[in-house]
């Protein structure tokens, strides 16, 4: 028989997590899996039953949870020599790596698309030693972000980090910036760096639109320091879907680059505070195989 993993974060979907694992179990037992339950308790939780998942030869992992479990979890079966098929029940707030693959945002009808759907090969990102799924960020503004408390994020949704995001502005602090990839370099004067995997970044599904999670790209953004109505404009473009036209927005695709500057700043890696500059940057394509209706 085959043998699944369901990974859980308890306190995900409004504490909600543990109602959908036996309807999870259910679908799973109708094709004939074995199953574990995986309770997290803490950070990296996730990312040991994943990696506990991929020694013991498990063919399904299932993530109950928001991004933050999902982003654990892929820490844990990146690079291994077996890796589980993935599938996921979205319970987070925002779910962008959810919404990237249309992978339905009611917990039940996800639960369905396990059992019915079908798996599609997607790409990971690396950033030095970890992992990721939509976005890495440099600035003021990916670090405040990084700080959106559980709280927040339940009552206003992906409008709690735009406004964290906007109270930055106010003082606006810019560094440089140093990019290289394999064809080019860039050197400028930013308020924001952002590389994108997908096309859904803090629930915003515009800001990258021609991101396929499939690619083998990063999608990247340099926000140019400039005056405040021109960020006024950049916003309003973001939401558009047009940010990339923007005359202060530099924008390009790379499978691989390194980023410095002479500022210590730190990225924000699927909305959660990751190493300082210097950074790696690269594109796993098609490394893991997730469960999609």
């Amino acid at each position: 028989m085959r043998k699944s993993m369901i990974v859980v974060n308890p306190a995900s979907g409004k504490e909600e997590a543990e109602v959908y694992v036996e309807k999870v179990q259910q679908q799973l037992r109708k094709m004939e899996y074995e199953t574990d339950v995986r309770f997290t308790e803490k950070g990296g939780d996730a990312t040991a039953f994943a990696e506990e998942a991929c020694a013991n030869k498990y063919d399904l992992v299932i993530s109950i949870g928001g991004d933050g479990t999902l982003n654990e979890t892929i820490n844990g079966l990146a690079e291994k020599g077996h890796r589980p098929v993935l599938g996921i029940v979205p319970l987070g707030t925002v779910n962008d790596f959810a919404r990237a693959l249309n992978i339905p945002l009611e917990a039940e009808e996800a639960i369905t698309a396990i059992g019915t759907g079908k798996l599609k090969k997607v790409d990971i990102g690396k950033i030095n030693y970890r992992y990721f799924l939509n976005i890495a960020a440099l600035g003021d503004i990916a670090e405040s972000t990084a700080d959106v408390s559980s709280g927040q994020k339940t009552a206003l949704g992906s409008l709690a980090y735009f406004l964290e995001g906007a109270k930055t502005l106010v003082n606006k602090k810019s560094f440089d910036l140093r990019i290289r990839t394999n064809d080019n370099q860039y050197e400028e004067e930013a308020l924001l760096f952002l590389a994108a995997l997908t096309n859904s970044v803090g629930g915003f599904e515009k800001m990258a639109p021609e991101a396929e999670v499939n690619d083998g790209k990063l999608h990247c953004f340099i926000i140019k320091d400039t005056a405040f109505p021109r960020l006024v404009r950049i916003a309003a473009n973001l939401l558009k879907g047009e940010l990339k036209a923007d005359p202060d927005v530099l924008y390009f695709r790379a499978n691989q680059l390194t980023v410095s500057s002479s500022q210590p700043l730190k990225a924000n890696v699927d909305g959660d505070a990751g190493e300082k500059v210097p950074l790696t940057l690269q594109v796993l394509k098609e490394h893991i195989d997730v469960m999609v209706p």
